[in-house]
C-alpha cells in the first residue's frame, strides 16, 4: 500500500516537472489559431453543403 502511494506522489512529482518545460504559445497565437480553425471548419462545411445539392440534384435527375 504505501510502495503505491509512493509511486503516485513521483509521478505527480514528474508531472509537475514536464508541465514546468511546456512551451505555452502566446494568447495571440492562440486566438488566431482557434479563429483559423472556426473558419476551415465553416468554409468545409458550406463546401460539403454544396456538394450534397449538386449531387442530390444529379440523383434527381435519375430518378
Amino acid at each position: 500500500m504505501n510502495s503505491t502511494v509512493e509511486a503516485i506522489k513521483t509521478y505527480f512529482k514528474g508531472v509537475k516537472t514536464e508541465w514546468g518545460k511546456v512551451s505555452w504559445p502566446e494568447k495571440r497565437q492562440v486566438i488566431f489559431e482557434t479563429f483559423a480553425v472556426i473558419f476551415i471548419t465553416f468554409v468545409f462545411t458550406v463546401a460539403i453543403f454544396v456538394i450534397d445539392l449538386v449531387f442530390k440534384g444529379l440523383l434527381s435527375l435519375i430518378k
